[in-house]
């Protein structure tokens, strides 16, 4: 079972989570490159200029380990890198698992993504000037959850620690990216996981996703916010242990 972070985040993302499969799963926990406990010096500026490049990360770490058929559980914008794994290579994941997915993050005329263009323009152009002031006004709009601050805090500190460029580069890649006609495409069982309250991947999204995946299971969680994996580990839980 193969556990992938969104963006700004690292595997420690996971730990609510991961450790439950670990009796029944191989479990694999890796850093997008730019993030945790990875190499910065790895990050090429061209090969990351898409999800493409993120892509052939994941394949990379599937194929050395000699995965083959494995649970694909992906956060956020790697539940689309991990799709776009999938169809590249079709015997690396037998299902895959999609938290809080968004094909296109952007409105286009009836596609409802959460966003306007000069929106998105504006969120960007607000990283690149001031990266810090960018986490602390933007993750906790992100976490969702109020209530809870120190889950708020706990992804500002996350957002924060990123390389900067890559921060503001893979931001672009992320909120720019269109993989809505690379869904039909998706050929293994697939759970979309859909949050409540997601102002980054609000319901319609997630309901978007479910129409154009042909074999695909969407479950509307009760936990609000973009992050369950850390708001609402055990519905998540539950929800994987149903559907695998």
């Amino acid at each position: 079972m193969v556990f992938a972070h969104g963006y700004g985040c690292d595997q420690n993302m996971w730990r609510y989570v991961a450790p439950v499969f670990e009796a029944q799963f191989r479990t694999v926990l890796f850093d997008q490159v730019g993030a945790g406990g990875s190499d910065r010096a790895a990050y090429d500026p061209a090969k990351y200029a898409s999800l493409s490049g993120y892509a052939d990360d994941l394949i990379e770490i599937a194929e050395e380990l000699g995965l083959r058929d494995a649970v694909f559980v992906g956060h956020s914008v790697s539940a689309m890198i991990g799709a776009l794994a999938s169809i590249r290579k079709p015997a690396l994941f037998g299902c895959l698992i999609l938290v809080a997915p968004s094909p296109r993050y952007v409105d286009d005329g009836d596609y409802v993504g959460g966003f306007s263009a000069p929106q998105v323009d504006e969120l960007l152009d607000f990283l690149g000037k001031n990266h810090m002031g960018w986490a602390s006004a933007m993750a906790p709009a992100i976490m969702g959850n109020p209530d809870r601050p120190e889950l708020g805090d706990e992804l500002t500190d996350s957002f924060c620690r990123m390389d900067p460029r890559i921060a503001r580069d893979f931001a672009r890649v992320t909120f720019t990216s269109d993989n809505r006609t690379d869904l039909p495409n998706v050929r293994v069982p697939t759970l979309v996981l859909q949050c409540s309250d997601d102002v980054i991947a609000p319901t319609p999204v997630g309901e978007y996703v479910h129409r154009h995946v042909k074999d695909s299971t969407l479950v509307h969680l009760r936990a609000t916010g973009h992050c369950p994996n850390l708001s609402a580990p055990s519905e998540v839980i539950a929800a994987i242990r149903d559907f695998v």
